[in-house]
């Protein structure tokens, strides 16, 4: 949301509910002792997952749209390990606002009610430490009590639903990259999508809102806070990159966060990874081919998802934008890259690479 949308009485009240795990946890002991939710582990959840700028967020929005997931929206904010209790203790003084376009200045709208990445707040209170290091993010081993604990989360999110309809749990969040085999076995029926962009666009949309953020984060110390508490590590002065093997050539081998090699590494680093780890449930999914095709790519999904909603009578908007000219590309790097976008395309059964001069829609 922006900025301005917060006062002081919001930002202090955000530092005191983000700000220390402890409160987080009190939270969510709050919301299991006051609320009842039955268990949702057989549903076919949904979970959106990929690098930044792949798509996520408009893949999010026209799954929203079918009315039938419940996910955590800026409502939420900031007691979002307490879902029902803070919808009754918020309902009083609730606000209502046109949309406006996000931080990201990227054309995509949101409000109060629009879905967003806010689960991550649950894995940074509970097991920060395990995958949160000084200058990198690391996939990470999650025990049982917790992914218990995770499972109990979803549970109770999805009891709060205003609308008995939205039965199904529906996640974006980029760093469940980092723990995909966990996300699994809390779901054995879940549904997880993992877009995925054409490398050159993807990595200079990555750089692009590296710039943006930087001086929004300098700026302002609250924007810089607020992402970091949420987890938020994609860009701008929080940023730390995904290290998925101690091995792996890192990002900053190719430059630095000011140069497109590294974020093309960085690309190269974490889709070598999907291909790995690729399990049942997991799908890569294009987002050339999902701009160009919608319903060619939602109908399946939604099929899985077990959702009766025709995936062509969704409304969200795929509007094209046009590529952006890169330059500065190592050639090496930018030859293992396509190779790689052509392995996902293979494994998420799409059509062959578009040509790059194809228009595209914005991508979250």
């Amino acid at each position: 949301m922006p900025d301005s949308d917060y006062g002081f009485g919001a930002r202090l009240l955000h530092r005191i509910a983000l700000g220390s795990p402890l409160i987080g946890q009190a939270c969510f002991d709050l919301e299991s002792a006051l609320h009842k939710a039955g268990s949702t582990r057989a549903a076919p959840h949904v979970f959106v997952t990929g690098l930044a700028r792949a798509g996520t967020t408009i893949l999010l929005r026209a799954l929203d749209e079918t009315g039938r997931f419940r996910s955590l929206t800026y409502r939420d904010m900031p007691f979002v390990l307490m879902p029902a209790t803070w919808q009754r203790l918020s309902g009083n003084f609730r606000q209502h606002r046109a949309a406006t376009e996000r931080a990201h200045g990227d054309r995509i709208r949101v409000n109060y009610d629009s879905p967003e990445a806010l689960e991550e707040v649950f894995w940074r209170t509970f097991c920060g430490k395990d995958y949160i290091h000084a200058d990198h993010l690391a996939p990470h081993s999650v025990d049982a009590d917790t992914l218990e604990a995770f499972v109990s989360y979803v549970d109770h999110i999805v009891a709060s639903a205003a609308d008995p309809a939205r039965v199904r749990y529906l996640s974006k969040n980029n760093n469940n990259l980092l723990r995909l085999e966990a996300i699994r076995r809390a779901f054995p029926n879940a549904v997880i999508l993992i877009p995925f962009r054409d490398p050159l666009q993807h990595a200079n949309s990555l750089l692009g809102q590296q710039r943006r953020f930087t001086l929004r984060h300098r700026e302002d110390r609250f924007s810089h806070d607020y992402m970091r508490w949420l987890a938020h590590h994609e860009f701008g002065l929080t940023h730390k990159p995904f290290r998925f093997r101690a091995d792996e050539p890192a990002p900053s081998s190719a430059g630095t966060p000011e140069d497109i090699n590294y974020w093309l590494q960085l690309w190269c680093n974490a889709y070598r990874y999907v291909l790995d780890k690729l399990g049942p449930g997991m799908t890569p999914v294009c987002y050339e081919r999902l701009c160009a095709d919608p319903a060619a790519i939602l109908g399946p999904v939604l099929a899985r998802a077990a959702v009766d909603v025709p995936a062509n009578s969704l409304h969200t908007a795929f509007s094209a934008a046009p590529e952006k000219p890169v330059e500065g590309v190592d050639p090496a790097l930018e030859s293992e890259a396509t190779a790689l976008y052509e392995q996902l395309s293979q494994a998420g059964r799409t059509t062959a690479p578009l040509n790059r001069r194809q228009q595209k829609a914005p991508a979250g």
